[in-house]
């Protein structure tokens, strides 16, 4: 059988070992480090370049470079050389207490580090906090949220309504449904202050309502067009009265696959009724706390973004034209969301996620 080039065997002592395996069990901080030692002792285990970056999913490349750097100057070589410009007058030690600090630890009666507080303990300049933080992307002052979905038939429906995006059936067409309810016919108190040079566009913090609407939408997402509807409640008879809408605008000759959500209009026993005397149509339901799957979501965005957040309405009236308006202009120009991620791509990322979510 074919060799390929033999590799320097790495042999470290019992000192080494400890102290690598103290870099390479942080659990949050110096990641950087932690991947360099883990490679250098999975080396000093025995294994090849090969058989090391399967395990710690990386590239042989590296695996090769860290062993050499290792070889060559001991633990130092695996921390970071020393790059051109004016020389640091932080050593590693103070910017690895500043990351230790912020990454696992809380301020007292606070919830997270601020630059002050953390120079304060550090006994280093706010400066120096701050060009710590961006040098390793830290912002403990933003957090996100999150949701998993606990649907027990997740991963079927995700590889149902996936399958519908990228291979809809044939003499089909497949819309995605939902409704924009409550929306808001909002008055500013005072007239708008227009944009100008060197001025951007100034309203009044406080509004009056003029009642809400709700906006049924059915987007075909193989077109792009939208079927829309607006109606001041959004029960299961307004929900009926859009299916009729949907029917009359689709040709009898094809089957319709409506991609809904969970809400309970969309099950009640009226609907069920109306649906057993239409066999043509098929619901596919997204995964509970999963509205990312119906792409009609992406378009309700951009109606917020581009009509309704800036908007100045007098009355509902006023409102529900603007948004038919908006409808009406959409159509002229229709250009559909493109679905890229296949089923098995998005259930991997969920599986990633969720094992970082149980390891924290």
């Amino acid at each position: 059988m074919p060799k390929g080039r033999p590799v320097a065997s790495v042999t470290i002592t019992a000192e080494q070992r400890t102290e690598l395996e103290s870099w390479s069990r942080r659990p949050k901080t110096a990641q950087a480090l932690a991947m360099r030692a883990r490679i250098v002792l999975l080396a000093a285990d025995g294994g090849n370049n090969t058989l090391i970056a399967r395990q710690l999913s990386t590239t042989v490349q590296t695996v090769g470079k860290w062993r050499k750097r290792f070889l060559s100057a001991g633990a130092d070589g695996l921390l970071d050389e020393p790059r051109p410009g004016t020389p640091r007058k932080l050593d590693d030690r103070q910017v690895e207490e500043v990351l230790t600090r912020t990454l696992e630890s809380q301020p007292e009666a606070a919830t997270h580090w601020s630059t002050r507080d953390m120079a304060k303990a550090c006994g280093l300049s706010q400066s120096s906090i701050s060009r710590i933080w961006r040098a390793f992307s830290l912002a403990p002052h933003r957090a996100e949220t999150f949701k998993l979905s606990r649907d027990p038939l997740f991963i079927e429906k995700v590889r149902d309504i996936v399958g519908l995006y990228l291979n809809p059936p044939d003499r089909a067409l497949v819309l995605c449904v939902d409704e924009k309810s409550q929306i808001q016919a909002l008055d500013r108190t005072a007239p708008l202050l227009p944009m100008r040079p060197g001025q951007i566009e100034r309203r009044t913090h406080d509004y009056i309502r003029h009642g809400t609407t709700s906006l049924f939408a059915a987007l075909d997402t193989k077109s792009g067009e939208l079927i829309g509807q607006t109606q001041r409640r959004h029960r299961s008879v307004e929900f009926r009265n859009f299916l009729d809408t949907i029917e009359k605008n689709v040709p009898t000759e094809l089957d319709i696959h409506l991609i809904l959500d969970n809400y309970g209009t969309h099950k009640t026993q009226l609907i069920r009724d109306w649906l057993a005397k239409r066999p043509r149509f098929h619901l596919h339901f997204t995964p509970t706390s999963s509205s990312w799957l119906n792409v009609v979501e992406r378009w309700f965005a951009q109606l917020t973004e581009k009509q309704l957040r800036r908007g100045v309405y007098r009355s509902t009236k006023e409102l529900e034209t603007a948004i038919r308006n908006y409808i009406q202009h959409h159509n002229q120009d229709p250009k559909p969301f493109v679905w890229r991620k296949t089923a098995d791509q998005i259930l991997d990322s969920v599986a990633r996620f969720c094992k970082r979510t149980l390891d924290s």
